[in-house]
């Protein structure tokens, strides 16, 4: 498994492929007439779940970088063949501004909001502090952790009983990578505040959870580490390899689905069996 790119990366020239379900997503009706916000879902797990989501008979708004366009336009043809809504909003989850914006203009242009994935993420691998620019740490916890901040706040006043919210942690949450710091931190962010919002949300009938997924093939990989980590990438887990994106997705499906009506404050791990604390 060898790929070399430039960050954020791109579905489009990751090699070998990864598999979002495109050709193996059956769906049976879990959302039917649900209305969702995927950030980050161009590519890699988010595209997978909005292909999921889809089949499922759920409208989509997906948030991506404008670089990604390409990828953006492949993940509206899988929605639209599909047979539900696509919309596309390229920007910058980092910016408050165009958080609220995601949130507008799904509310706007789908009619409403039942489901809301915070899946966009940023990572750089660094071997010492010293290398990690003020400017990066602040962008990293900017676009994880903040941006989930901001797209709840600007979401709640539109999501009722039997609403749904997913945070995508990971296991770098309680197993840091000393390399990914930036991003440790933010992931175990994502687990902490999707728990502190599952049980101020709770009243409200609004579910909250979060998903850590461990070493999944997606474009951050190449994109953002060295070489020799991509070679191994993903044969320390128990399963002996990394995981594809469409193994994400049904866990995301559960979680927005009527399905899950009783799971909140959860955080469920995706990792080819290392454990979680």
């Amino acid at each position: 498994m060898t790929d070399d790119q430039q960050p954020p990366g791109s579905d489009q020239e990751l090699s070998p492929t990864a598999d979002h379900g495109e050709r193996s997503y059956r769906g049976s009706g879990k959302l039917t007439g649900k209305r969702a916000v995927i950030t980050g879902g161009d590519s890699g797990i988010g595209k997978a779940v909005a292909i999921a989501f889809a089949r499922e008979g759920a409208d989509v708004l997906i948030s991506y970088l404008p670089d990604e366009e390409d990828d953006a336009q492949d993940t509206k043809h899988w929605i639209e063949e599909a047979g539900r809504r696509a919309v596309l909003l390229p920007g910058d989850v980092s910016d408050p501004a165009y958080c609220r914006s995601v949130i507008d203009t799904a509310v706007d242009q789908l009619g409403g909001l039942d489901v809301l994935v915070n899946n966009a993420a940023y990572q750089m691998t660094h071997e010492t502090i010293e290398e990690i620019s003020d400017e990066e740490w602040d962008h990293t916890l900017a676009t994880n952790l903040s941006a989930y901040f901001h797209l709840v706040k600007a979401a709640l006043p539109h999501l009722g009983p039997g609403s749904a919210i997913i945070g995508s942690s990971s296991v770098n949450s309680d197993n840091p990578k000393p390399d990914l710091a930036p991003y440790d931190v933010t992931k175990a962010g994502v687990a902490n505040l999707s728990a502190a919002l599952a049980q101020l949300l709770g009243p409200r009938g609004i579910r909250v959870n979060s998903v850590a997924p461990g070493p999944i093939w997606t474009p951050l990989i190449p994109s953002t580490m060295p070489p020799e980590e991509v070679e191994q990438f993903g044969k320390q887990t128990p399963l002996g390899r990394p995981g594809q994106p469409a193994e994400l997705a049904p866990v995301y499906v559960l979680l927005a689905s009527d399905d899950g009506s009783y799971v909140s404050g959860a955080r469920v791990a995706v990792t080819g069996g290392t454990p979680i604390l």
